[in-house]
């Protein structure tokens, strides 16, 4: 039973009648003493509370119901309904425990994505499935993985998959958010339609609008064509946003209103244009710690984590390595045409046991390296060491300065310059073993003055 609470007899009866044509069992109340009354004698398995109840538009009535509602029940799913200028006090509802929320006038598409995925979501928990049955429900050969925490995530995954609700991926350097966020598109509905994938790191200030809401003839001294954004471009599809937590201050609010109300204006342009999209967000930064120091807007978080998936380090699921590794042999044998290529027990007892903070991007590089150089058929540890010694990363314990010798910014400008030099000034390369993008390796060579061959690449 879903339990709609707000004053407006209108409101009401547009929610009741949208809802009654999906066929989920819906009652309405007008008052906060009406709602805690249904609650006392109804199941109610999802909640949409309209924040203001009178005519000074000040929400608390509705903050001081969503506090009873939860001391009543911590666990019933919340989805906060908001009008005016209450982006504020939405965010304060999320705080108190609400799941989501919708702007008025609501789009009725996202309203009933968002009551699907969280009454879908109710259904959670217990033992994960098994690999086996998880590949009998959804398509995820591109991932590797056994362990349970990963089966856990697949399947939540997957479930999600089916509805267009916000995904939020977070996870260190290399450990595959990109490949889950691929995943997750091709289980959905807009499977047969485009994946545009966003590196928002890449994309300086200035051509923030350009490259994502598109420009016309004119609107700039170089804009000499008309310009396709990517938000139009993944119109009815999936846009991917990598590196999130990398968006400057003004870009985050350019980018919360498209996601508020997917609408946007081309540059130079003043027509209002309409997307159909599902977004998937992905970072390796602490957004959470970034939203406490100022430097990540509290609403745009909250709009783009309706569902968050943590994907564990490759150290804390070391026991899905000897997949992983024997998935890459087997593609780098052909690859190399080296097909005699095994690796002994001992080689891989010895990679589970590595820490790997460059994940499963450091692997696959160690595994490639070991393939190419060596000149045996059958690789031991020695054959692995020896890349693992002669990469950025220098050691099982690599030895750090002690604290005082250098400042963060003398380690950084230093780990820099040994990449590039061990990669003989590559960019692409050495970004990669540090964990960067080109763009952010590009800006921290400027930061610091450090020369490089810009045709290097």
């Amino acid at each position: 039973m879903i339990l709609i609470i707000d004053d407006d007899i209108a409101v009401r009866t547009s929610l009741l009648l949208l809802l009654e044509q999906k066929k989920y069992a819906v009652v309405a109340a007008a008052t906060a003493n009406e709602a805690l009354l249904i609650m006392s004698k109804e199941k109610i398995s999802l909640i949409i509370l309209d924040l203001n109840f009178s005519i000074a538009t000040s929400g608390r009535e509705g903050m001081h119901l969503l506090k009873q509602i939860r001391e009543l029940n911590a666990a019933v799913p919340v989805i906060l309904i908001t009008g005016w200028a209450s982006i504020e006090l939405a965010v304060e509802g999320m705080k108190l425990g609400a799941n989501d929320f919708i702007n008025k006038p609501w789009n009725n598409d996202y309203l009933l994505q968002s009551v699907k995925t969280l009454l879908d979501l109710q259904h959670a928990g217990g033992k994960p499935s098994s690999r086996k049955q998880l590949d009998k429900q959804y398509d995820f050969q591109s991932i590797i993985a056994e362990d349970e925490k990963m089966l856990n995530l697949l399947e939540i995954a997957g479930r999600v998959a089916q509805t267009d609700a916000s995904v939020l991926i977070t996870g260190e350097s290399g450990t595959g958010k990109e490949l889950i966020a691929e995943a997750i598109h091709h289980n959905s509905l807009r499977r047969n339609r485009s994946f545009i994938k966003v590196n928002l790191g890449g994309i300086s200030t200035s051509l923030f609008e350009s490259e994502m809401f598109g420009h016309v003839r004119g609107a700039f001294t170089d804009a000499r064509t008309d310009r396709i954004g990517r938000f139009e471009m993944a119109n009815k599809g999936t846009i991917f946003l990598d590196e999130i937590g990398d968006l400057d201050a003004g870009s985050q609010v350019k980018l919360l209103r498209v996601l508020q109300d997917r609408t946007f204006e081309v540059l130079g342009s003043s027509r209002t244009k309409t997307v159909d999209i599902r977004v998937i967000c992905a970072t390796n930064k602490n957004l959470t710690e970034m939203v406490a120091k100022g430097t990540f807007r509290e609403d745009l978080l909250y709009r783009i984590n309706l569902i968050t998936l943590k994907l564990p380090p490759l150290r804390e699921r070391n026991s899905d390595i000897p997949l992983l590794v024997d998935f890459m042999t087997a593609n780098l044998k052909e690859l190399y045409n080296r097909k005699e290529i095994s690796i002994t027990p001992g080689a891989m007892k010895w990679l589970k046991q590595l820490p790997l903070p460059g994940n499963i991007r450091q692997l696959k590089n160690i595994v490639e390296r070991s393939v190419l150089v060596s000149r045996s058929s059958q690789l031991d540890i020695e054959d692995f060491k020896s890349q693992l010694e002669g990469s950025v990363f220098k050691s099982v314990e690599p030895q750090l300065p002690e604290v005082g010798s250098l400042t963060l910014e003398e380690t950084e400008i230093l780990m820099i310059k040994r990449a590039l030099q061990f990669h003989h000034h590559r960019i692409s390369k050495a970004a990669v073993a540090l964990g960067l993008t080109r763009s952010a390796l590009y800006r921290r060579l400027d930061k610091y003055n450090i020369p490089y061959d810009k045709t290097s690449d």
